[in-house]
């Protein structure tokens, strides 16, 4: 295996603790439109942060943003550990949370990883399957080396049974919509208290990456962020933590 650059070394030895990796990177062009770096320098490589499985939440959970009750818990925390870590490299962190602007994250996962649509509206990934995220971008001056993604077909498409399709209580995905607004119902009521706190039984009933399943509690804390974020645009009742 290829030696990693400094910088890159030094990110991925500092997000372990936390339960992050490096997802994949990529060099930028023109048409990404990004910001100076703090010292002025143009963007040239941008690193990819996020999470599969338990592990962020066991770090996070035990974190005084856990505990004390102000919103966004774990945006906060995410801000404070990528902020300090991008600082230690000189580079500078974006967040997929940030208001103004928005960044492309789904886009850039696309340059970073193999990862493809699923039937929710979830980017699949061939080992983590729905259970991973992405939680910021370390923007960095220096063009680093990066290996070329993987190139693989979506698992989804040698899925003939499409359990995510079928497994919802109230039909909420088809193959080609999601009905937001018959969900947040669902969960709103006694019938949804299964999906509300202990995780989406659609995206419970995938196959791939079982492994990586959430903690009940993580997948909790995420469905009720959720359910507070539609019913708060929709009418019905922030961002994902």
């Amino acid at each position: 295996m290829p030696m990693l650059h400094p910088a890159h070394a030094a990110i991925s030895q500092a997000l372990a603790p936390l339960g992050l990796s490096v997802r994949g990177g990529f060099h930028t062009d023109s048409a990404d439109a990004l910001p100076p770096l703090p010292k002025g320098q143009a963007a040239s490589t941008v690193l990819l942060v996020g999470n599969a499985g338990p592990h962020m939440w066991k770090a996070f959970s035990s974190s005084a943003h856990a505990q004390d009750g102000a919103p966004h818990p774990l945006n906060r925390w995410t801000r404070q550990h990528l902020d300090a870590i991008a600082n230690t490299v000189g580079g500078m962190a974006l967040y997929p949370f940030d208001a103004t602007p928005t960044w492309p994250f789904q886009q850039w996962a696309a340059r970073c990883e193999p990862v493809h649509p699923s039937p929710l509206g979830l980017f699949i990934h061939p080992e983590y399957g729905l259970w991973h995220a992405y939680r910021a971008a370390i923007v960095l001056a220096e063009p680093i080396d990066l290996p070329a993604p993987p190139i693989t077909a979506s698992p989804c498409q040698t899925c003939t049974d499409r359990p995510c399709l079928s497994r919802c209580p109230v039909g909420a995905f088809s193959a080609s919509s999601y009905d937001v607004p018959t969900c947040a119902r669902h969960l709103q009521s006694p019938a949804g208290a299964d999906c509300l706190q202990g995780g989406c039984l659609a995206r419970r009933a995938c196959p791939v990456g079982a492994d990586y399943q959430q903690l009940p509690a993580q997948n909790a804390f995420h469905m009720r962020a959720f359910l507070k974020a539609v019913t708060a645009t929709s009418g019905l009742l922030d961002s994902t933590g």
